[in-house]
């Protein structure tokens, strides 16, 4: 039995016989997928919007709209998780037995923290890349003038070996 140490090129390499001669030649690469599709058998989509918590089915408890004080809701969602929790222990001590409702606020105020994290996250990327930027810019602007710092004194350098050979 005979195996080869490289597999045979895919069939479509022959698109690209007269690449050396025309790069044009070669065919155009497919458009990027846009919209929903499926992947291994999930549905996908490239719109990069966060879902509400109403189309995942979980009540909101923070007030809708585009104009939502972060701090403060999210204060406010962690004082109120702080609260559950005593409330569950205080439960789970009193009358075990009744603890799932006190779970299920719980999981509810999560789901409702970790929504307005999520919302966050285009902000933070943005900062993140500003922040990232900022550093080239000062890395290179540092490159430059250490560039410059060695230049001159690279020159001055030259200046005194000229004025070490005329002197002789």
């Amino acid at each position: 039995m005979a195996t080869a140490t490289y597999p045979p090129p895919p069939p479509y390499y022959r698109l690209y016989k007269e690449y050396s001669k025309d790069p044009d030649s070669a065919p155009a690469p497919p458009p990027p997928v846009e919209g929903p599709y499926v992947l291994y058998g999930a549905n996908y989509t490239t719109d990069d919007a966060l879902p509400g918590l109403e189309e995942q089915g979980v009540r909101q408890l923070y007030p809708k709209g585009p104009n939502i004080d972060f701090k403060k809701e999210l204060s406010s969602l962690n004082r109120e998780l702080q609260l559950h929790l005593l409330e569950l222990a205080d439960v789970l001590v009193e009358r075990p037995s009744q603890y799932a409702r006190r779970v299920e606020d719980i999981s509810l105020i999560f789901k409702n923290l970790h929504h307005l994290l999520n919302s966050l996250r285009p902000h933070q990327a943005r900062a993140t890349l500003i922040h990232i930027l900022e550093l080239q810019i000062q890395r290179r602007k540092q490159a430059v003038e250490d560039i410059k710092r060695r230049r001159e004194e690279a020159q001055r350098l030259l200046k005194e070996a000229l004025g070490t050979l005329d002197g002789q």
